[in-house]
């Protein structure tokens, strides 16, 4: 029986999420494996993790620019040098769960549980194999500290590989999986039932529209967005999901009916059908996490995207553009004159979905799985 631990923190949702998809693809395909899944941070400390995880939520929902200035800012000298102390500081207490568990593979999804593991192997304190999986779809160097220590990074795309390659880590131990992801979005749906379901229109076309946010950024920009949709492509239904965002959902609510537009907007709030919505949507509109990028690319869907929070979501933004899968909708911009570009023509959106097709990696939990535990003998 080989001991595996999946490590993350609680820094937004993608690296929760990446861990919940390899612990699910582990559980249901490979026996004789003991496998637990643990907060780094909230091991650590609680109160750290409570305050610096609460920190990172409310600047990101109410200074945006100035979480963007730290992300960048935690790549240079000074502050990066005190990122990487504090984890060294860290690694102590979390040694001591290590020494207990024993295990034979850390997969970490979090750059700070990366830095932990790879000084504790650096120092002789731990020797189990160390795999890293980052969930954006730009290189960070927080993640790449101690990389001589860690036997796999599982990334999302070629550039990024050749990034980390040009900063110095081996060839050999880079991979291009994609980011894990439900094994849901693989599966086929009954198309039929789906619309049906949702009370849609099966002869039209539908937008799956993201609004609520994990941090229910720009509400009145986001409510405006849904406005230029109904007026401007009337020949689309659309999918408003407010998520857990109660403000949000009341403010659509009250749009729909403002215009009268019932008949082709469906508002939800939290749904956990979203795979099940992207198998029948033409395209998505949401701010550009790694997860919701990673899923709406293996779907096939281009995204108009929306809100990123400065740093990472950005870089993903800034990605999607690049690799002309997606539009970004920038603060500056007519929401109105972006839409009818990204919707005016049938022939470029379709173009858009045959480039995702190349972006895009089903299979990315089950690659990842499979060289990790490749690593200690599990096939």
């Amino acid at each position: 029986m080989k001991k595996v631990i999946i490590f993350y923190a609680s820094y937004g949702g993608g690296h929760l999420s990446a861990a919940k998809s390899i612990k699910q693809h582990i559980e249901e395909n490979y026996k004789n494996v003991d496998l637990e899944m643990i907060d780094c941070m909230k091991y650590i400390n609680k109160t750290i993790e409570k305050l610096t995880t609460g920190a990172y939520r409310e600047m990101a929902k109410r200074a945006p620019k100035l979480w963007g200035k730290v992300y960048f800012s935690s790549e240079k000298k000074v502050l990066g040098h005190i990122t990487t102390d504090s984890n060294k500081l860290m690694a102590i207490k979390l040694n001591k769960l290590l020494q207990q568990k024993s295990p034979d593979l850390i997969i970490s999804t979090h750059p700070f549980s990366s830095q932990m593991v790879s000084y504790l192997k650096k120092k002789g304190k731990v020797h189990c194999a160390l795999v890293t999986i980052m969930t954006d779809f730009a290189m960070h160097k927080q993640w790449l500290i101690g990389h001589e220590y860690t036997q796999h990074f599982f990334v999302s795309n070629d550039n990024m590989k050749q990034d980390i390659i040009a900063y110095g880590v081996e060839q050999s131990k880079v991979h291009v999986t994609g980011i894990p992801m439900s094994e849901r979005f693989c599966k086929s749906f009954d198309h039929a039932k789906i619309f049906e379901s949702f009370g849609l229109d099966p002869n039209k076309k539908v937008i799956l529209f993201f609004g609520g946010g994990e941090f229910g950024l720009g509400k009145d920009r986001t409510v405006q967005i849904l406005k230029a949709l109904i007026q401007k492509v009337p020949h689309y239904q659309v999918v408003a999901a407010s998520g857990k965002n109660e403000k949000m959902k009341e403010a659509f609510k009250n749009v729909v009916s403002e215009y009268e537009a019932s008949d082709r907007v469906i508002v939800l709030g939290f749904t956990d059908k979203v795979p099940e919505l992207m198998a029948i949507s033409s395209a998505v509109i949401s701010k550009p996490g790694g997860l919701t990028t990673t899923e709406s690319l293996a779907c096939g869907l281009p995204m108009l995207i929306i809100n990123p929070i400065p740093g990472q979501e950005e870089e993903n933004a800034a990605f999607l553009e690049a690799n002309g899968v997606g539009i970004w909708l920038k603060n500056t911009d007519d929401p109105e004159e972006v839409i009818i570009k990204f919707f005016g023509s049938e022939k470029a959106l379709e173009d858009m979905g045959q480039r995702v097709k190349n972006l895009a990696y089903r299979n990315s939990t089950h690659d990842i799985c499979k060289i990790a535990l490749g690593e200690i003998n599990i096939s």
